[in-house]
């Protein structure tokens, strides 16, 4: 696996994870089991979202500093910014599953906070070994691409004709797996994920939430990884642009949370996508579409997504 970032870039990017993650415990401390509001909510996503346009500036000139081109510092930002927007654009699929396992479990908000950053610690590892495996396959098999390309068409697809239908958790495999294995109490214990009835220590309601939240990640993780890899076959600019999308999660959630119903038809937007983006891995030997095209193409459809959502929202809940 080949990357055109120097070293000390990613020790940056380690270090800015690392520094990141560590003030988002800070203030989940300070703040204790209380709920956060949409303002608060708003202002730490800019604040993630800013810090992730800022690594891609330095990205652009640790780049230009590299090489002496100003034009290949262009094109991986560019890269780096298409990636981040496509990641960030599912994982708002993702959190309407995880705003669907809190409401199946009657989870109290304030205590849905501890379960989500402990989600993005593990969504971070897994995602990291995922991309590392995934770039040592493109770069040993390249036919693995088109496997890729038409795993996310057929995901498309399927996101397409599942988009406004309710998923029935009472299905999921890991839940009836998980309540056969193990015994769980039938009250949550506040934040705890373990707790002791008569002498025996036994999973709380909040540690099955747990497990859902991280096999739901898995799922998603297998989807988006690939989308990433269309545009770009850096391992450092799909895995930082990955990371930077799921650093900021726990404050999009609370935020999509408040406003879930007025972006309905978000999800066939993300259809559209990941069919664009399959079918731009199939093609990659015949047409290499441009990254600035592919930038235009996701944001066109958000865009246009999110405003028909807006327009048909009233219509919808007077029906």
């Amino acid at each position: 696996m080949q990357t055109i970032a120097p070293l000390w870039l990613w020790a940056t990017f380690v270090g800015i994870v690392l520094v990141s993650l560590f003030i988002d415990f800070v203030v989940l401390r300070k703040q204790g089991a209380q709920d956060i509001g949409v303002k608060e909510a708003l202002n730490w996503s800019l604040v993630w979202i800013a810090l992730s346009f800022l690594f891609n500036g330095l990205f652009w000139w640790a780049i230009k500093d590299a090489t002496g081109s100003t034009e290949i510092a262009n094109n991986k930002s560019l890269e780096f910014l298409t990636g981040y927007l496509i990641e960030k654009s599912l994982a708002v699929d993702n959190i309407f599953v995880f705003l669907l396992i809190f409401t199946y479990f009657a989870v109290p908000t304030h205590y849905q906070k501890r379960v989500l950053m402990i989600g993005i610690i593990g969504a971070i590892v897994l995602r990291t070994v995922m991309i590392l495996v995934g770039g040592w396959l493109l770069a040993e098999f390249h036919w693995v691409l088109y496997v890729f390309g038409a795993f996310l068409i057929l995901t498309g697809v399927k996101m397409w004709w599942a988009a406004g239908q309710e998923p029935d958790l009472n299905d999921n495999p890991a839940l009836k797996l998980l309540r056969k294995l193990l015994p769980v109490s039938k009250d949550y214990d506040g934040e705890k994920f373990w707790t002791v009835q008569n002498g025996k220590r036994i999973a709380t309601p909040l540690f099955m939430v747990l497990c859902l939240i991280a096999f739901t990640d898995v799922i998603f993780a297998v989807d988006s990884i690939p989308a990433i890899f269309a545009i770009t076959s850096d391992p450092f600019i799909v895995l930082t642009s990955n990371v930077f999308a799921i650093l900021g999660l726990r404050a999009m959630y609370f935020l999509l949370a408040a406003v879930a119903d007025k972006f309905h038809l978000l999800n066939y937007g993300l259809a559209v996508i990941l069919v664009f983006i399959g079918g731009k891995m199939c093609l990659i030997d015949v047409y290499k579409i441009p990254v600035l095209f592919s930038l235009g193409v996701v944001i066109g459809i958000l865009a246009l997504t999110m405003l028909l959502s807006v327009r048909t929202a009233p219509a919808r809940s007077k029906s």
